[in-house]
């Protein structure tokens, strides 16, 4: 008789890269797990590519033992986090977060994928794909990439214009900026500018460039991936959708 190897679904779902042991663990108690047409309980066991797994209404097929080594996440960085797995000056990186997370799950290192500023906050990828990460950072690609920007005081049209319009960076000029108002009172105007570069502080030194003040600057979007409802600090797994998008990149 042929011997098929068994592993519980919450372990199952982790590798799988779709999420947390505690997330699937979740799952499984609100009843969004079935096997087999069934509803799975803690601590079930399943053989891969025998049994039938259906998360939340999705059908998962099994990765191959060489995707099943790669990892692919989105990180909600904190203000005041280095965009770094280590730091020689001793500040608070990213990797300290998910040292402190659910993170513990898989034993593999993964990276930053490009710029986040010390000061700034939001929506950050990380991975152990170096040939998936290069597609997402490199310029040819031209992803786009959205923040939320709060801007002191309460700027006209003429303004915004020269905003968007492009900068100088490092000997090259940027390519020009997308921006809207999302709302302006209180002598503070919020800005939506979507970016198609990479280039270090990008929007800090466009409006550096026109004497405007952040006060607050969010990246909520790296082309279709939306940072959705983490919060600081938060993480998730990408789902299988998430991770075919970034590999046709």
């Amino acid at each position: 008789m042929e011997n098929f190897e068994e592993i519980r679904i919450h372990k199952y779902l982790s590798r799988q890269g779709l999420m947390s042991i505690r997330k699937a663990e979740d799952a499984i108690f609100r009843g969004a797990v079935l096997i087999n047409g069934e509803k799975a309980h803690a601590g079930q066991k399943i053989v891969p590519g025998i049994d039938e797994i259906i998360l939340n209404g999705v059908i998962i097929t099994p990765k191959s033992e060489e995707d099943n080594k790669k990892i692919y996440m989105m990180l909600y960085k904190p203000a005041g986090i280095v965009t770094t797995t280590s730091d020689e000056k001793g500040r608070p990186c990213v990797t300290d977060i998910l040292a402190k997370s659910a993170a513990k799950d898989f034993e593999e290192r993964v990276y930053p994928v490009g710029r986040l500023d010390m000061k700034s906050e939001g929506l950050l990828l990380l991975t152990n794909d170096g040939e998936t990460a290069n597609k997402i950072m490199h310029p040819r690609h031209k992803i786009s990439k959205i923040y939320h920007v709060a801007i002191k005081g309460e700027i006209n049209s003429q303004v915004i214009k020269k905003l968007s319009e492009p900068i100088e960076i490092d000997g090259r000029k940027t390519s020009p900026a997308k921006i809207s108002v999302i709302e302006m009172k209180n002598n503070k105007t919020r800005l939506k500018i979507e970016i198609f570069e990479g280039r270090n502080r990008q929007i800090r030194r466009m409006c550096e460039n026109l004497n405007l003040e952040v006060l607050k600057l969010k990246r909520i979007c790296v082309g279709k991936l939306n940072i959705g409802t983490l919060k600081p600090g938060q993480f998730r797994y990408l789902n299988n959708k998430e991770i075919d998008y970034l590999k046709g990149l």
